[in-house]
């Protein structure tokens, strides 16, 4: 079986994630190749698709947004991600039972002897006016019949895992400030949530394993597992193994690929990259040793934005006082320090922020 090292998987990894050359595709062709990109951080997504997207521009995601044909909710890990409206109807049953569970385990005594069942139909109930509503003038108008459990862990049990809702505009919106009001999916995309199959093969999760591969591969099933947070995906990995290749990592570990996707020569030149914070090229993986040294692992749970050389991550970046920092984490050399300089100044101009220098931290 061939051994992919950890530099042939890194340049798996960024021609996957249009780190290599950016691409043309429009927005919501993008958004769904990548499976979603991590949102928590509203703004993050905009650069996140500056970096992968030639010509960007920030009013096209607005206007995927407002045009509902990519969405905010909490869907993978159960994190907040910008996904297509396609995907977030075709997937969101599918992690169901996976949001329950992380939020159960998360607040497993203050949502002791709760019928979860219960909650959830009070909530569509309430929601089922059609009326945006904040997490807490949601609780507000259940907290009466179950008023044990702390209002932050009810309103997160609601809109994090009971009630598949999305986040509507101007959250998330470029360079706007705004609160979170919710809005079940299906209200808000006209479209029904898909029904899971009735089918032991489980093809949603086959349809994951396919598309994480797509954007993320070759990978190993415990990476698959951490990127969308399911556990239960043996099943679906065994339906479709006999589509895919495998290779072996230099630890031995399985990886499986799809077999025409892109796996450039190790060699092939990697541009400087600005990251955003929580950018799924980092955590869309168990192993991140393909982009990210060990000593750094921490970077990229702790919101910490990325600058890749080389296709790992070299340093972190921030704007501060009207300048761009760069703090490297290891030392530079001059071609690298130059490459570093004439990506952050387009960067800047696409922030568009009044930033009037950049500083290279020493």
């Amino acid at each position: 079986m061939t051994v992919l090292d950890t530099r042939a998987l890194n340049r798996a990894t960024l021609a996957r994630q249009h780190l290599l050359d950016r691409t043309n595709a429009p927005v919501r062709d993008a958004v769904a190749h990548l499976c979603g990109l991590q949102a928590q951080e509203p703004q993050e997504p905009f650069i996140g698709l500056w970096s992968r997207l030639s010509d960007f521009k920030p009013g096209e995601l607005d206007d995927a947004l407002t045009g509902r044909t990519v969405v905010r909710t909490h869907l993978m890990r159960r994190t907040v991600h910008l996904v297509t409206a396609d995907d977030a109807l075709a997937w969101r049953a599918r992690h169901d039972a996976m949001l329950r569970q992380r939020v159960l385990g998360t607040y497993r005594r203050e949502l002791a002897g709760i019928d979860l069942d219960e909650v959830a139909e009070a909530g569509r109930a309430v929601m089922a006016d059609h009326q945006p509503r904040t997490m807490a003038e949601l609780v507000q108008s259940l907290e009466v019949r179950w008023p044990g459990p702390p209002r932050r862990v009810l309103g997160e049990l609601l809109v994090a895992a009971l009630v598949p809702m999305a986040q509507l505009p101007p959250r998330g919106l470029w360079r706007t400030r705004a609160g979170v009001r919710n809005l079940p999916l299906a209200t808000w995309l006209g479209r029904d949530i898909d029904p899971l199959p009735d089918d032991d093969g489980d093809p949603v999760g086959q349809q994951l394993v396919r598309r994480y591969l797509a954007a993320y591969g070759p990978a190993s099933s415990t990476d698959l597992r951490a990127w969308c947070g399911l556990a239960s995906l043996p099943a679906a990995v065994k339906a479709v193994r006999q589509e895919l290749v495998t290779f072996r990592d230099e630890r031995g570990r399985e990886l499986l690929d799809l077999p025409d996707a892109p796996r450039p020569h190790p060699d092939t030149p990697a541009p400087v990259r600005f990251l955003p914070a929580f950018d799924n090229a980092l955590l869309g993986y168990h192993d991140r040793s393909r982009i990210v040294d060990d000593a750094h692992l921490g970077l990229s749970v702790a919101g910490h934005r990325a600058v890749l050389v080389d296709g790992r991550v070299t340093a972190t970046w921030s704007v501060r006082d009207q300048r761009l920092h760069i703090s490297p984490l290891r030392p530079l050399t001059i071609p690298e320090q130059e490459s570093i300089h004439a990506e952050a100044q387009r960067l800047t101009v696409f922030l568009d922020e009044g930033i009037e220098h950049t500083r290279l931290d020493a």
